[in-house]
């Protein structure tokens, strides 16, 4: 049988999952960063590149429910000052993982919003804002917290699946936390990238692998809509004392850490869309060549022409064959910069102005 080709899977995908939500909740004994039993479980689609029948997308639908259903429960949101992001309940007691730039520093106070509605207290702990990593601790006394077990991100491979949660917009007490399905599009000890779509509001989520473990914290979203940075959670395990101790270090990509001799009053923190460049299409994540399989309605790349099916030969008067080497540069404008993009349609040569977006304004 032949593959189904991606822009068509992943519709399929999304039009058959159907996320339950769930109630369960995973327990140990202590918080420290305790990597989770490895099972061998999982159906066959996990090990192959694309569905190819529709038992496949059964089985990703009914493997995608029972990782929500065990996870969903320890996602949060998370309010500080006027700040709002999300973060993961990791221990019994109340330990959670965030992002550096949703916390902002550390001694903060922080309201924590579980699914159920239960409100709780809180404080920031540590935070890198090198990696862009930060922990929070419930400070209610006496009560014991659903939490989820950490993984190995020093162990994912390329095109693994994963599941993204978080609260995009920011806490709702209408909504459970939203569920986003995709795959892992390349690995380092400092960031994961995925297809997972992030908007704002979903920093400090977590990027679990398909048995339910934590692998990644969503950090900040890339120029695609499908290309986005995580956290991995081994940065986490390998600075814990620092975070258990209040420390906060590094510069990165949202400032100076701050650790106040003081309590500080709130004051908002950046979210991760703010001056992000957006371009509203998808590269086929299948081609090594930079290959438009969808153009998002009314986005940046809509308005200036772009089309399924173009493949892009020069961004910003350079040349790009590969798809990987066009990525960082997409990243590298702001929006309001009008750039010329030369696309491949057909047998003509087309040279778009493309004018950058944010991701806000979709």
């Amino acid at each position: 049988m032949n593959p189904i080709r991606m822009p068509i899977l992943r519709q399929a995908v999304w039009v058959v999952l159907a996320i339950a939500v769930g109630t369960s909740s995973v327990r140990a004994e202590t918080p420290a960063p305790v990597v989770g039993p490895v099972s061998q479980d999982l159906p066959a689609i996990f090990r192959k590149p694309t569905p190819e029948s529709p038992k496949d997308l059964k089985d990703i639908q009914d493997q995608t429910r029972k990782v929500v259903d065990q996870v969903r429960p320890c996602t949060v949101g998370l309010a500080i000052g006027s700040s709002m992001g999300s973060g993961v309940i990791i221990s019994e007691d109340g330990y959670i993982l965030t992002a550096a730039h949703v916390i902002g520093e550390a001694g903060k106070d922080v309201v924590i919003f579980l699914p159920d509605g239960t409100r709780a207290k809180g404080k920031s702990l540590g935070l890198n804002s090198d990696i862009d990593s930060g922990m929070v601790k419930i400070t209610e006394p006496d009560k014991q917290w659903p939490f989820a077990q950490l993984g190995d991100s020093g162990a994912l491979k390329k095109g693994e699946w994963c599941v993204a949660i978080g609260h995009p917009g920011g806490y709702k007490s209408s909504r459970s936390p939203v569920v986003r399905v995709g795959r892992i599009l390349s690995v380092s000890e400092k960031v994961v990238q995925s297809d997972c779509t992030l908007v704002g509001g979903d920093s400090g989520g977590p990027l679990f692998d398909m048995h339910g473990r934590v692998i990644g914290i969503h950090s900040r979203i890339g120029p695609l809509i499908h290309y986005n940075y995580h956290v991995p959670v081994n940065t986490y395990r390998d600075t814990w004392s620092r975070l258990l101790a209040s420390e906060a270090w590094g510069g990165g990509w949202f400032g100076k850490a701050k650790t106040p001799k003081k309590p500080a009053p709130d004051a908002p923190t950046p979210a991760p869309t703010e001056n992000a460049p957006f371009y509203g299409l998808v590269l086929d994540p299948d081609s090594e060549a930079p290959v438009v399989v969808q153009v998002l309605p009314k986005s940046p790349a809509e308005k200036a022409g772009v089309k399924v099916d173009d493949r892009i030969l020069s961004f910003d008067r350079k040349p790009f064959g590969k798809r990987d080497d066009l990525i960082p540069a997409l990243q590298t404008k702001s929006p309001g910069e009008v750039v010329i993009l030369e696309v491949k349609r057909g047998n003509e040569t087309i040279k778009l102005r493309i004018t950058v977006g944010t991701r806000e304004n979709q």
